[in-house]
């Protein structure tokens, strides 16, 4: 019984609703991303493979070969079972250099613009009689369904709902190489919608035909073998032949192409499809002759043809919807995902290359529309090719032309991966023979309906009175590869082609070459860029290049900009194919000739090494395992260590001179040698520019410290097989400088003693004389006046005594105090006396002096030594103030220690001098005004006094004038309080 049209439409817009409920539930997020990215639901979408003729052609192809049918299944699950060798190395390189399509992948490794061209006229053609399978049986599905005279009218309704999908979720994004989750999910829902349906449909055989696998094997044994008598089962070279169509189909058709690899998700995702992939299409097969058989037995196959059995199962409505739904969710992803695939080879190789894409104003709306109208035109194309053509084949004829057209792009493809000697010419030439035999064989005569003509050369023979199909398909392949072997030996491979066939040969390790641009900042390309993409479009761009890379626009190292214009071509590739994308990349940020002779980049072969690493095997394994360690050892090594290309770009930064410098090796690796920051790049300059090999002790300033730096250079000669450059070693001497340092001040210091020793015994003896004529004076005379003044000579000369005998004592090395001699004093006594002695030489009597020291607050010390210390600070106080200016003395408690200031409003002292005032002759007097024996004195009387002095110039929150800080201890060692007793204790 007939359903009517109404029914069957409202079945079918209802599924297609379903559709776009599920669309629209992953759009609103109602699906977590947890589930429309879990690998089953690749593996669904993949299951895209088991077209309409899954549902309808295998019923088909079983009632004339048997298990034959199979050859479908296993020769997609052969491709999928060799992922790690053969799909793994395709994913790699869509995936590095954004190649959504066959077309991108061979135009990019023939680098030519009209081989991705060719490749896209050649999977339109032979994709055509796919399309119109996929129409057809929707038409006829409906034609048994309803009884209708023209289902056509229908299926272009259907076809046209489909088109809309595709329209709206193929171009949702707007960017080729954004993956389509919402598409994904909806394919993997048609796919779960097949499955169930072929599973209960198999199940309705098994179960409502037979009574189940007891009857089935009873009519086997009994009346099914006359059905199974008229059944060639396939020959083997037959067989094989299908399994190779079958095998080519998963690795070239359009649809599948853009499935397995533009949308897939990593390389996990795609070993696991190697097994979870063949288990779908398993189960797909399995209910595949149970509905033969039960249709041969119910004798349907006569009435409605062996491709629609399922239809014949039962007179019920719900059991042929289950056949139609079927049939639709097939037909609805092959359509979706051809026109979107279809759609994008056409637009990138064929609109774009003719008419580029020069500055539009809105790009990104115009090519998006540019896809929408070619998706609509790629399904009106195959329903068109239904009406004109398929109606009048079978669909075996059909599907058996489109993977008979699309295995002659095998050859290409097994040679981009396998043979780096292949080139256009041979490709090309390969392809075109190929081609025309298919065209010629099998095309025109399903345009035509003329018989098909096979030229069989001499010595094939045998392949007289085969199938059309078989044959076209021998002659074809074999003409096809013997061309393109010979054509490609006899020409010559182009420096491009030859280094894209690295980059896509199994074991790649791309081998850019060292080249400057002329942008000097990530920044600057935008504006040339503008000019091909227009201004949004240029900054947008490179901003997301930008952001994939981690860069800052103002990076100008030449390796960061290499990867900053490699990354903007991939970028731009995914949106309109690697010609297009490279002719932009190549016209408007074009590289600097001249100059020398451009080098490996070695960082990046590095870099794509330690990502290749993990499917090394055998010798390379072992050899990167060396590489490794050695760069470890380079890496690691407790000197600094760069080197440098013949440019002058930097290739190498090792941890102790990322600790040395502060600056991170990745961050300034493939920066050229002056865009160093200072004082690095004028440092290594010197290094490189030298006559000699060694520069030793150059003083640096690294982190506010003055450094010593000693550095090593070795020049790398280049040849054939090496490349040259330079190594520089960079060795931290500042500890052994300083070292030197203080032994030459030691020396000095000795001879200062030795000076000393030789001074005082000179002094002594006319000092001894001094005294005894002061104290004679006090016997000789009774005028007061005279005395006081005897007085005060006696004092002075006891004083000179004091100072030889610390003189003696500085020259033999030993302590002036010993610890019995220390007493509380108060700093502020000692500073009053400092001063009187001060003003009794008449001099700086306009500088004003101020004495804050609290009158209770001791220290532990020899009076009069600390009294020569403020002595010699009062003095050098004064000499450095201006008239009118003031010396402040204070003193503060910290801890167990007395903080003693003397703070001037002088000039200040110069950095190069302070830093050695406490050396010996070292003064910021005029020549004739001062020995430089004043502080390095102090700075000894202090050391004695287990105290410690520092120089502030200018003091904290001032602009000028001087502070001497002096911490002397309070208490002894023991811990015993020294400052003087309350009188209330």
């Amino acid at each position: 019984m007939n359903a009517s049209l109404a029914s069957v439409f409202s079945l079918g817009l209802g599924y297609l609703l379903l559709m776009f409920l599920c669309a629209w539930a992953v759009e609103r997020g109602w699906l977590s991303r947890r589930v429309t990215r879990h690998p089953a639901i690749y593996t669904l979408a993949l299951g895209v493979y088991a077209s309409a003729w899954a549902i309808y052609g295998s019923l088909e192809l079983a009632a004339d070969a048997g298990y034959g049918y199979l050859a479908y299944y296993l020769g997609v699950a052969g491709a999928f079972l060799l992922a790690p060798v053969l799909l793994v190395p395709i994913q790699r390189m869509t995936r590095t250099h954004q190649l959504a399509s066959l077309a991108d992948l061979f135009a990019f490794r023939f680098r030519s613009r009209w081989v991705g061209t060719l490749i896209t006229v050649i999977s339109l053609l032979a994709v055509l009689p796919l399309l119109a399978l996929q129409v057809q049986t929707l038409g006829d599905a409906i034609f048994l369904m309803t009884g209708a005279a023209s289902p056509a009218l229908l299926a272009l309704v259907f076809s046209a709902l489909i088109a809309l999908f595709a329209m709206i979720f193929g171009t949702r994004h707007g960017r080729e190489h954004a993956r389509h989750d919402t598409l994904l999910a909806v394919i993997a829902f048609t796919s779960v919608i097949k499955l169930v349906a072929m599973l209960a449909l198999g199940g309705i055989a098994l179960f409502m035909v037979f009574d189940g696998p007891a009857d089935l094997q009873a009519w086997l044994d009994g009346p099914g073998q006359l059905h199974q008598v008229g059944v060639l089962q396939p020959d083997p070279a037959h067989w094989r032949t299908l399994l190779l169509l079958f095998f080519a189909a998963a690795l070239l058709m359009p649809h599948i192409f853009h499935i397995a690899f533009a949308e897939t998700l990593s390389r996990h995702t795609l070993l696991q499809a190697s097994w979870s992939l063949p288990l779908f299409l398993l189960l797909m097969a399995l209910p595949v002759p149970l509905i033969l058989w039960a249709g041969q037995r119910l004798g349907s196959s006569e009435a409605i043809g062996a491709a629609y059995l399922a239809f014949g199962l039962s007179e019920s409505f719900w059991v042929r919807a289950l056949a139609f739904l079927a049939g639709l969710a097939a037909t609805n992803g092959t359509l979706v995902i051809i026109a979107m695939s279809l759609s994008g080879m056409i637009l990138n190789h064929v609109l774009l290359v003719a008419h580029p894409p020069e500055a539009q104003p809105n790009l990104y709306r115009w090519l998006r529309w540019l896809r929408r109208a070619l998706m609509a035109t790629v399904i009106l194309g195959g329903w068109l090719f239904y009406r004109t053509v398929g109606v009048n084949h079978d669909l075996t004829t059909l599907g058996l032309t489109a993977f008979v057209g699309m295995a002659q792009c095998l050859p290409g493809l097994l040679a981009l991966l396998y043979w780096p000697g292949a080139n256009r010419k041979g490709m090309v030439s390969g392809l075109t023979v190929g081609v025309s035999i298919w065209l010629v064989g099998l095309w025109l005569p399903l345009l035509t309906g003329l018989p098909s003509l096979v030229l069989i050369p001499p010595g094939l023979e045998v392949l007289d009175g085969e199938p059309s199909w078989y044959a076209v398909t021998l002659v074809s392949l074999a003409a096809n590869a013997l061309t393109f072997i010979v054509v490609s030996l006899a020409t010559r491979t182009s420096d491009g082609e030859r280094a894209a066939a690295e980059a896509c040969s199994v074991d790649a390790v791309i081998r850019p070459k060292r080249l400057p641009l002329y942008a000097t900042t990530g920044e600057e390309f935008k504006q040339p860029l503008a000019q091909a993409l227009g201004e949004d479009v240029a900054q947008r761009e490179v901003e997301r290049a930008l952001t994939d890379l981690g860069m800052s626009p103002l990076d100008g190292r030449p390796y960061a900009l290499r990867r900053l214009r490699d990354r903007i071509q991939a970028n731009l590739s995914g949106l309109m194919g690697p010609s297009v994308a490279q002719d932009i990349v190549d016209r408007y940020l074009p590289y600097r000739r001249g100059g020398l002779e451009p080098t490996d980049d070695i960082h990046f072969v590095e870099s794509r090494l330690e990502a290749y690493r993990s499917r090394l095997t055998g010798l390379a394994r072992e050899l990167d395992g060396l590489r490794r360690y050695h760069r470890r050892i380079l890496t690691r090594l407790p000197v600094g260590l760069c080197a440098f290309g013949v440019d002058d770009e930097l290739l190498m930064w090792n941890d102790a001179l990322a600790a040395l410098s502060g600056i991170d090796g990745a961050s300034v690796v493939g920066a050229r040698r002056d865009g160093l920051p200072a004082p690095w790049g004028e440092l290594l300059g010197r290094a490189l520019t030298a006559p000699q090999d060694h520069l030793y002790k150059q003083e640096v300033e690294l982190k506010g410290t003055l450094r010593f730096l000693s550095l090593h250079r070795a020049e790398l000669q280049a040849d054939d097989d090496v490349r040259g450059g330079s190594v520089i070693l960079i060795e931290d001497h500042s500890e052994m400088k300083w070292l030197e340092d203080e032994l030459v001040h030691a020396a000095r210091l000795a001879s200062i003693g030795q000076l000393a020793a030789g001074v005082a015994h000179e002094i002594g003896n006319p000092v001894t004389g001094i005294s005894s004529l002061a104290q004679n004076l006090r016997y000789d005379t009774d005028d007061p006046e005279v005395l006081k003044t005897a007085q005060q000579i006696q004092q002075l000369t006891d004083r000179i005594s004091r100072i030889v005998n610390s003189l003696i004592g500085f020259a033999h090395g030993g302590r002036h105090v010993r610890g019995n001699a220390l007493a509380p004093v108060s700093m502020a006594a000692i500073t009053d006396e400092a001063l009187h002695l001060i003003r009794l030489a008449r001099s700086g009597e306009d500088v004003r002096y101020h004495n804050r020291c609290p009158v209770e607050l001791t220290v532990l010390g020899d009076a009069q030594r600390l009294q020569q210390v403020m002595i010699n600070l009062l003095n050098n106080a004064r000499d450095a103030s201006e008239p009118g200016g003031q010396i402040v003395v204070d003193a503060t408690p910290e801890g167990g220690m007395l903080k003693i200031t003397v703070t001037d409003e002088g000039h200040g002292l110069d950095a190069r001098v302070r830093d050695h005032l406490f050396e010996p002759f070292t003064t910021t007097k005029p020549p004739g005004e001062g020995t430089g024996l004043g502080l390095p004195l102090v700075y000894s009387i202090v050391a004695e006094h287990h105290g410690r002095i520092e120089i502030e110039s200018p003091p904290p929150g001032e602009e000028r004038g001087t502070r001497i800080c002096l911490w002397l201890p309070t208490q002894r060692e023991d811990g015993e309080d020294t400052d003087e007793p309350d009188s209330d204790r």
